[in-house]
């Protein structure tokens, strides 16, 4: 018999690797959702139309259904959480709350980065908030069985997003010749995972008894730096010799107030992560998109559709600003 699933979400860069994975690999799935996700769903969804926050509404589209696994994508505060919890304790084998790897302790204590690294970062609000989730389901399950399962995503990447801040702005500026800004001096260390590749590791874990009460990560074991990752990027574009200008993490975050937080509570900070847990509950788990490959899909889905190739006039007057201090 399939696997009942509802994914609450499930049209994201990550839940929609996911949900197609699922579908090919015979999951009977349903996706909850308020119905405007741009990347749609694959066929033989079923799709439920709600707003997750609405409860009558939640209600009504739910009706008395049961699930083997709950997955709710979108959670990003206690209160999303707890009221998971109450709609679905006793109606679902198995909750998975996808949290985040950013909740991990910031400056990190020591590579690599397991499971059982500190969760601590008082830089950036919404990963504190996935923290707080993670607690709340740890006491739910020690105190009343509440089957929770906590899936930690690193920067997970698809066609659409480019794991640039600066984005389609700084690929732009790559191919007319200007300089484009790499924070702190462009050595320390990140980790970028294909969605496609997260799924692979996500979607079998769904139902998996031994992963109950558990928390995992799942992350590509490619290590680069950040110069890494912008020349990866510039030789997609078609860019021999990109001119990148190294400007430290805390002027970029007072430069852009909105970028700040992610910044210096993840990015500025050299990630690497240890994925054997998840390669124990996965066997034969491997991520197997390396970069350079994502670089080109990322580049020649924005060519193709040019309506996504934005230049941001603020983002280009700030690192105009930027290079000509720093360059």
């Amino acid at each position: 018999m399939a696997l009942r699933v509802l994914f609450i979400g499930g049209t994201g860069i990550i839940s929609s690797a996911c949900a197609a994975l699922a579908v090919e690999r015979g999951v009977d799935l349903t996706v909850l959702n308020r119905g405007s996700g741009r990347r749609g769903v694959p066929e033989g969804v079923r799709a439920l139309t709600a707003d997750v926050r609405d409860p009558v509404a939640l209600r009504e589209a739910l009706g008395g259904e049961e699930f083997d696994v709950v997955v709710d994508f979108i959670a990003f505060t206690p209160d999303h959480v707890r009221a998971d919890v109450e709609t679905f304790a006793g109606r679902t084998g198995q909750y998975v709350f996808v949290s985040s790897a950013s909740a991990y302790q910031k400056p990190v204590g020591h590579l690599p980065i397991t499971e059982s690294t500190p969760l601590h970062n008082p830089f950036w609000a919404y990963s504190r908030d996935k923290i707080a989730c993670e607690e709340l389901l740890t006491r739910a399950y020690r105190e009343d069985g509440f089957p929770a399962v906590v899936v930690r995503p690193s920067h997970t990447y698809d066609r659409t997003l480019v794991p640039l801040d600066d984005g389609w702005t700084a690929i732009d500026r790559m191919r007319r010749g200007k300089a484009v800004v790499v924070p702190g001096d462009g050595t320390s260390l990140w980790v970028l995972t294909h969605h496609t590749d997260f799924a692979k590791g996500f979607v079998p874990l769904l139902g998996e008894p031994a992963v109950t009460g558990e928390a995992v990560h799942i992350t590509g074991d490619e290590v680069l730096t950040w110069d890494g990752i912008a020349r990866r990027l510039a030789t997609a574009a078609g860019v021999a010799e990109p001119r990148l200008v190294h400007v430290p993490s805390d002027v970029i975050a007072r430069e852009a107030p909105d970028r700040g937080p992610g910044l210096l509570g993840d990015k500025a900070h050299s990630v690497v992560f240890d994925n054997t847990k998840l390669k124990r509950l996965v066997p034969g788990f491997a991520a197997t998109i390396p970069f350079a490959a994502g670089a080109r899909e990322i580049v020649d889905h924005h060519d193709a559709h040019p309506e996504l190739k934005v230049v941001d006039p603020e983002v280009e007057a700030r690192l105009d600003r930027l290079v000509e201090r720093f360059g």
